[in-house]
């Protein structure tokens, strides 16, 4: 079997309604915007597809695939996917490819499989569980109100914790995630994600608040370069960090946060960061022989399946970006997420698709 054809198909990607915002310095939702669906087909009928949903999606596609990976795929064997993986970090020297687009040739990859194979992909990894609680992702909201009335949906609606993105003001910070504990109780798993908004001094001082506080995990409050600033938090801090969710190098850079000692929580795995299914696997692995999490980043489906395939996961992450909070389609009553069904990966409903790519989008039902 051999690939013969790699096409890009442009997709609309909707504005968020209602918009939400990230951090101060941080732009916000995006506006509509031009995604793609990278499709690869082989001579024997076999296809595979992975999504690129991000802001200027499908002119990046769209090059990389004409001038980079059309060349080099054509003729290949599409299930020889740990040899194409290692192709791509080869070409990624010369071409610096955007960290987002890395793992997508490997996800289309793993789709092609579990569909000529008739199994969800989780399957073909070997699978560990059939669901996992779900936790609610915050944007950031206007203030410590809009938090805490936010924070009771959540839990009403079933989810099983909270993660804050607030605002990355230290001190302003701190207090909100004082007011959160002391409004939910001592039960319920707390998170705080700083989105690289920090320098040193500000970490510490936040990190002592989320240790008092008696927070699950300390998510990337400083930019991903400095990994001995990372362990100089770590050792100042008694709140567990999970780290590595940026940074470029996939499985051979999360090595360097751990040996470190900087991860003491986790690091971060996921397709769309982590180099695809294969780089988020390597690191989940590499996680688990140092007895650490490797927790699974955002909620498309790639890491859907992820979160049923690796052992070492805690939670499914599902965004909440509006005051109102409905909970998302794949999370049920209980806060649980249920191992897909259905063969490969599967695209989103979400997006509008041509009739050429809908036998590949997920089931109505969720």
């Amino acid at each position: 079997m051999k690939i013969t054809h790699v096409q890009v198909h442009r997709v609309g990607v909707p504005a968020a309604d209602p918009a939400f915002r990230w951090r101060d310095g941080l732009s916000g939702s995006a506006p509509v915007g031009d995604g793609a669906v990278l499709h690869i087909g082989t001579d024997a009928g076999a296809e595979g597809v992975a999504l690129f949903a991000r802001p200027g999606a499908a002119a990046v596609l769209e090059d990389l695939v004409d001038r980079v990976f059309r060349e080099e795929l054509l003729g290949q064997d599409p299930l020889q996917r740990e040899w194409l993986w290692h192709r791509v970090w080869e070409l990624d020297r010369i071409q610096e490819l955007p960290l987002p687009a890395f793992g997508l040739v490997d996800t289309a990859l793993w789709d092609l499989a579990g569909r000529m194979n008739d199994q969800p992909v989780w399957q073909l990894l070997g699978g560990f569980r059939t669901e996992i609680p779900a936790y609610a992702s915050t944007s950031t909201f206007a203030s410590t109100e809009e938090f805490l009335d936010v924070a009771d949906q959540c839990l009403a609606a079933g989810y099983r914790g909270i993660k804050l993105h607030a605002w990355g003001d230290a001190r302003r910070d701190a207090a909100l995630c004082l007011a959160l504990r002391h409004h939910v109780g001592p039960d319920v798993p707390l998170m705080y994600d700083g989105s690289a908004g920090f320098d040193l001094p500000e970490a510490i001082h936040l990190g002592r608040t989320l240790t008092e506080a008696g927070y699950l995990w300390y998510e990337e409050p400083m930019r991903e370069f400095s990994i001995t600033a990372y362990r100089r938090l770590a050792e100042s801090v008694g709140v567990p960090l999970l780290v590595a969710e940026t940074s470029d190098g996939a499985h051979m850079n999360s090595a360097d946060f751990i040996n470190a000692g900087a991860a003491t929580f986790g690091v971060r795995v996921g397709t769309i960061l982590r180099g695809g299914i294969t780089g988020a696997m390597r690191t989940a692995h590499l996680a688990d022989a140092y007895r650490l999490r490797a927790e699974v980043h955002g909620s498309d489906i790639p890491n859907h399946h992820l979160c049923m395939a690796i052992s070492n996961t805690t939670y499914y992450e599902s965004l909440v970006t509006a005051t109102t909070v409905v909970r998302e389609r794949h999370v049920d009553a209980r806060g649980l997420v249920h191992a897909p069904t259905g063969p490969g990966i599967a695209l989103p409903l979400d997006y509008a698709y041509g009739n050429e790519l809908k036998r590949f989008v997920e089931p109505a039902a969720g």
